[in-house]
């Protein structure tokens, strides 16, 4: 199969993009030169060769210390620190006098962060959209435990989004956080960012989960004012790993109150007194001893892509992701029933590039998601599959009753392959591929010619698949 003419007819601006082709035949080479084909840009992005020669400049360039003194080595370290904030901040178009930058592992350390010291309790809520991230997910534990309601808006209809006048339902009643994810990692879906301003309101806080979303499209925070953005930056340009940020406003940062100090936190303490004083900046949210000899590579891997330009990524990815929606569709059985069910949009109106799916066979039954993470592995495609770590997102796609899942709560297994089976799936999730920075036509024309070879009118070898660990 290859590309028609008629996807550049539809797709003009993709011509425009070319300069994306140059740079993966220099900067990501290693892609085409070990017969890579990467659809997991929702996993992580692609690490420039740049990248890894500016890290390797500037640690053997100059020796850098531990913060938080004053000897040469450590005032360096915090120099480079305090850029890549700043830099942070400008990435976002956030103002420094209303926004901060906390340093942390990753988006899932953000979002805790926040979890374990909201002032939830009595009287005040949780919203949750259906389809967040487990990261997400997991502070309802901290709701509940200190007596705060938690409300799920469940993810409806075929394109799998969240309505509208669900949101505005669930967010009618109390005060509290609304938590709702830029972008689904699950589907694809971008939901509207003017549910912001429509939570504040209402009184709420919100936490904008931007980790899918920023990849491939600008935030603007001086436009739409979430309280708390976290972010993964490996996940928009692949390396560092091992570093993300909490981009909050200084005014929700102050309402937060932190179940206990560390290292680098506070301003000033007694062991013996037993009290303690938080540092009176975002430091405060900062445990222990930064990752300084990484946080820099954040400021240059934000320049990397600006210097590309987000408009000419999100350009691609959007045109890609047209042929991929129209590529998955056309591939049929000799009889003509289809071998994709399309779990979300089936067009890139409101939605980005992340693509789920499972493969049918013949009969129309789903083909086991462990065959397809086996053999595209073995035929070097990188695609993802499981559920994702969004439950929500999976549950409305598997059309999966709130009433069977409370039932199966009640219930203790042993294996996730247990649960599949009390709740009647056919599979243990779908298969995702994602698009990003120097993804192309190539890319998606393999693996819709792998499918399309490996699947169509044939019966699945189902033989020595491992037990599903873990969703």
């Amino acid at each position: 199969m290859s590309a028609s003419s008629d996807f550049y007819v539809a797709m003009p601006g993709y011509e425009d993009t070319r300069r994306l082709d140059d740079l993966r035949a220099t900067e990501y080479r290693h892609l085409d030169e070990r017969g890579q084909t990467y659809l997991d840009y929702t996993g992580s992005g692609v690490v420039a060769a740049a990248q890894l020669r500016a890290h390797v400049e500037r640690l053997s360039g100059r020796c850098y210390g531990n913060p938080h003194s004053e000897n040469p080595t450590s005032s360096a370290s915090t120099v480079l620190v305090e850029r890549a904030r700043e830099r942070v901040l400008a990435f976002f178009n956030a103002s420094p006098d209303e926004y901060a930058v906390v340093f942390t592992a990753n988006a899932s350390g953000a979002c805790r962060l926040v979890g374990e010291a909201y002032p939830f309790g009595r009287g005040t809520r949780l919203v949750l959209t259906g389809d967040n991230h487990n990261s997400a997910n997991g502070l309802r534990e901290f709701a509940r435990a200190r007596g705060a309601e938690t409300v799920h808006v469940p993810v409806r209809g075929p394109d799998l989004r969240v309505a509208g006048e669900d949101v505005g339902a669930a967010l009618a009643h109390r005060r509290g956080l609304f938590v709702f994810p830029a972008q689904s990692n699950f589907t694809g879906v971008r939901h509207p960012l003017a549910w912001i301003d429509q939570a504040h309101a209402r009184g709420y806080d919100v936490l904008l989960d931007a980790a899918a979303f920023v990849s491939a499209t600008r935030l603007d925070l001086s436009r739409t004012r979430p309280d708390f953005v976290p972010v993964s930056w490996y996940k928009v340009f692949g390396y560092p790993t091992g570093v993300g940020c909490l981009v909050a406003r200084r005014a929700a940062l102050a309402r937060l109150r932190r179940p206990w100090f560390a290292g680098g936190t506070i301003q000033a303490v007694s062991a013996f007194g037993g009290w303690h004083v938080l540092a009176p900046d975002e430091t405060a949210f900062e445990d222990g001893t930064l990752n300084f000899l990484s946080i820099p590579d954040v400021e240059f891997g934000i320049d990397w892509v600006d210097g590309i330009g987000m408009d000419l990524i999100h350009l691609r990815v959007t045109c890609l992701t047209a042929l991929l929606l129209r590529g998955l569709a056309g591939l049929r059985h000799s009889d003509g029933s289809p071998m994709i069910r399309l779990y979300g949009p089936d067009g890139t109106d409101r939605r980005g590039g992340t693509v789920a799916f499972n493969v049918l066979d013949a009969r129309g039954g789903i083909v086991d998601e462990r065959i397809i993470a086996r053999d595209t592995a073995a035929a070097g495609i990188s695609v993802r599959t499981g559920c994702f770590c969004n439950p929500g997102a999976g549950e409305g796609a598997f059309e999966i009753s709130e009433r069977a899942l409370r039932l199966t709560a009640h219930r203790r297994m042993r294996t996730l392959d247990d649960y599949l089976g009390v709740l009647g799936l056919p599979s243990g999730g779908a298969v995702r591929a994602s698009l990003g920075l120097v993804s192309n036509i190539a890319d998606v024309e393999r693996l819709i010619g792998f499918l399309d070879t490996a699947y169509r009118d044939r019966e699945p070898d189902a033989s020595g698949l491992k037990p599903r660990e873990r969703c």
